[in-house]
């Protein structure tokens, strides 16, 4: 199967008197690059969410946010009320209304307490369920693009192995042409030869044109990439490295081909593997 690096989920509740939002999204990468956003009392859960988010993730530019807002007086920041009573009836002496001294005060030191909050173990996990979920998600959507990239490659696939047929059907001519042309090209000197030499020479030129070992090899690595993409997984790295051994025997077959014919189905065949290479960025 082929999985697309691209993908987003969200998840938005509330749990007691706090409201949670876990957002991860990802993006093509060579490695897992993982970015955590999490309020202070939940990082003692970074390393766990890191070894999560890569075992079910794999790899890929990952971003992860965890909001959390807090209701009423479950709020970890108070307002010290006997503290801004205090400043309030020192300012009397500077004079001004009680709505400006009160803007003053509120500026003032010490004015907010804070209660650490700690992390409790049902709150842990609470926030790994949402986790699963997020990431469930983003695995659907990745999924879901996934399909349309396989499309996309046995479209391309399909195409490449219909100009190799036609390398195969103008390959026989090719040879004819080439050993033609030697033989005009030699006639035009007028000169005697040894046909027994030229015979073997002949043979020696002409094999060094010779297209056969490539047209299978190539046919074979078609054949595997198919083979790679419905079977293993993850699998982008191994189908890029598949790429870059079809896009080898198509350029020997160039490099080969003396033919005009065949040099344009060798453009059109690098015009189709390019299309692959840059779709198999973003697989995962």
């Amino acid at each position: 199967m082929v999985m697309s690096m691209t993908g987003f989920g969200k998840a938005e509740t509330e749990w007691l008197d706090k409201r949670i939002n876990v957002e991860v999204r990802s993006l093509n990468s060579k490695n897992a690059d993982i970015n955590l956003r999490t309020p202070s009392y939940l990082r003692e859960l970074d390393s766990e969410i890191r070894k999560y988010l890569a075992q079910q993730l794999h790899r890929g530019k990952i971003d992860l946010n965890i909001f959390i807002e807090f209701n009423g007086q479950s709020a970890p920041s108070k307002i010290n009320t006997t503290i801004v009573k205090a400043y309030m009836e020192q300012l009397k002496n500077i004079g001004g209304t009680e709505s400006e001294r009160l803007v003053l005060a509120m500026r003032l030191p010490d004015i907010l307490s804070s209660d650490k909050e700690s992390l409790q173990e049902n709150e842990k996990v609470f926030i790994f369920e949402l986790l699963e979920k997020v990431v469930g998600d983003l695995n659907k959507y990745r999924s879901d693009e996934g399909n349309e990239l396989e499309k996309e490659f046995l479209l391309r696939i399909s195409l490449i192995e219909k100009l190799l047929i036609e390398i195969v059907k103008v390959d026989p001519e090719r040879g004819q042409k080439i050993e033609a042309k030697l033989r005009s090209s030699l006639d035009n000197l007028k000169i005697e030869i040894d046909a027994n030499r030229f015979e073997q020479e002949l043979i020696f030129y002409i094999e060094k044109f010779d297209i056969t070992e490539e047209k299978t090899r190539l046919k074979n690595h078609l054949d595997y990439f198919k083979q790679v993409m419905e079977n293993d997984f993850p699998n982008g790295k191994k189908l890029a490295f598949i790429a870059q051994e079809i896009g080898r025997e198509v350029n020997t077959i160039g490099s080969k081909a003396n033919h005009s014919d065949l040099q344009k189905i060798v453009v059109q065949m690098k015009d189709e593997l390019e299309k692959i290479k840059e779709q198999l960025l973003n697989v995962l």
